[in-house]
């Protein structure tokens, strides 16, 4: 046999489509020709394959060789193809039984001495190849990651001359070893830790409950980051299928997943500086940003005005729609990014408008000019707008204050019994209520509709800020074990909403 067929595996995005690799050996000069829009990588890969298989004992045809990565018409990247295709050219020059090549899907990147070396997007393609009955060979450094998708299709080997022995039915290659998960959740620090701010604190264990976008306001040091650091101590972990997505996204990015995060919620914080780019994902071939990174977890945007106006704009559509779409020359890739945003900033420029400890020499205009930093349709996404004040004189040094954890504890079983409520009622947490669910699940009595349409012409509430208060009533509803809502959820939600406040003043 001249002619040998293999399979691998893509990655576009998080999805791992199939690519057929053959191998064909014809008469003409000894070269490797790939052929099938690969990139330089790829290109690239027949040096490491000849050299490989050099190392390995065996020879490589002494005539020409054809390797087509099929579909032609898909970009194919990186050095993942280089196993697929040493094993295809040593199948096609009857070195290898191919018969034992139709089950089974290769990835790996191969060193000139045949050793096999990790590649990004194992996990995607494993939970793929699990899914179409194949057996997919990795490299052991990628053998807990794939191991996510299921043991039992899955094949570690450290180097080539591994590999062929197992074709050779000489050896078995082994299963991967299982992952290294932590004995015990991840800790962080809870909301006992924060001293006094008991609004602040209120309307961070409503967000936690409804998954509702927020953000803090208040002077500098009044504990505006802290809080927002410990939103993930009130959140549930991560189920299976969610832990799964975020590990694909984590696993086809340029950082290394680590199995010690598994089922934990990301928690991403980019600096100001960050571009546009960085933020939703880009460059060539597309990657994840941070709100894809941050995925079923919590982004959060300290010093949000001094973010460049153009890259909070970005923004706007994945909050609403939970995905970003980015579309290259060669690529339309789509990335999840359903997050949670916390965000906080300062009320003006000096920091301290409202302060009853400090005076505020910062004039209208200029304070204006600051908050106008934010746009009027990014403010309307997020449902919570909270203040921090300045804490209470002498509450810092206090000789007999101890951090009350049972609030802690009392705040997390509130949380999860709302959100058994949410997920027994819609199958999902109430910020994601549509506009029909919101319809179903919020109605009002005649004079609670009243105060919200008051509230609207108040306020001046779009419908979406009308909707939103909606949801957050409903959580507050939630929280309280309440079938129906009544005028103390919706005021408690209107309370929240301190930006529209001051925009009508």
């Amino acid at each position: 046999m001249t002619f040998a067929i293999t399979y691998s595996r893509a990655q576009i995005g998080i999805e791992a489509p199939l690519i057929t690799v053959e191998a064909d050996i014809s008469q003409g000069l000894p070269q490797i020709q790939i052929v099938g829009m690969p990139a330089t990588t790829v290109k690239e890969a027949k040096d490491r394959v000849k050299s490989a298989i050099t190392n390995a004992g065996l020879k490589t045809p002494s005539r020409r060789v054809t390797i087509n990565l099929a579909p032609a018409d898909l970009p194919k990247q990186g050095g993942r193809y280089d196993l697929a295709i040493a094993v295809s050219i040593l199948a096609a020059n009857g070195d290898l039984p191919q018969a034992a090549l139709q089950q089974c899907e290769w990835l790996g990147e191969l060193a000139l001495d045949g050793q096999l070396r990790a590649v990004n997007g194992v996990l995607p393609a494993a939970i793929q190849c699990s899914a179409a009955d194949r057996l997919l060979i990795v490299p052991t450094l990628n053998g807990a990651e794939a191991n996510l998708a299921g043991p039992t299709n899955v094949r570690v080997a450290n180097n080539l001359l591994e590999v062929i022995a197992h074709l050779k039915g000489v050896t078995t290659l082994p299963r991967p070893d299982s992952m290294a998960t932590p004995n015990r959740p991840l800790k962080y620090g809870g909301i006992a830790d924060v001293r006094g701010q008991l609004v602040a604190k209120r309307g961070l264990v409503i967000a936690a409950a409804g998954s509702h976008n927020l953000m803090f306001i208040g002077p500098p040091g009044t504990g505006k980051t802290m809080l927002a650091n410990r939103l993930r101590s009130l959140l549930p972990p991560l189920s299976t299928p969610e832990a799964l997505e975020v590990a694909a996204v984590h696993s086809v990015s340029n950082y290394t997943f680590d199995p010690l995060t598994w089922g934990q919620r990301p928690f991403r914080s980019p600096h100001h500086t960050t571009s546009s780019i960085a933020l939703v994902g880009g460059s060539s071939p597309p990657r994840p940003g941070e709100i894809s990174l941050a995925h079923n977890g919590i982004l959060f945007l300290d010093e949000l005005p001094e973010f460049s106006r153009r890259v909070l704009e970005v923004l706007r559509e994945p909050l609403e729609s939970g995905h970003i779409m980015i579309s290259r020359a060669q690529y339309q890739v789509c990335y999840p990014a359903r997050f949670q945003l916390v965000a906080a900033m300062n009320a003006c420029p000096c920091g301290y408008y409202g302060d009853v400890r400090q005076p505020c020499h910062c004039s209208q205009e200029r304070i204006a000019a600051y908050r106008n930093r934010v746009s009027g349709p990014l403010l309307d996404r997020i449902d919570l707008h909270v203040s921090v004040p300045s804490l209470e004189r002498g509450l810092l040094s206090d000789p007999d204050y101890s951090p009350d954890m049972l609030a802690h504890e009392a705040a997390t079983a509130q949380v999860l019994s709302a959100r058994k409520l949410m997920f027994e009622r819609a199958g999902k947490p109430n910020a994601h209520l549509s506009s029909a669910e919101v319809s179903r699940d919020c109605k009002l009595s005649g004079a609670d509709g009243k105060l919200m349409d008051k509230a609207m012409e108040k306020l001046g509430l779009s419908a979406r800020g009308y909707f939103k208060v909606l949801k957050i009533a409903r959580t507050i509803a939630d929280m309280a074990g309440a079938a129906d809502l009544t005028t103390p959820h919706l005021t408690e939600a209107l309370a929240f909403r301190q930006l529209d406040r001051s925009r009508t003043t």
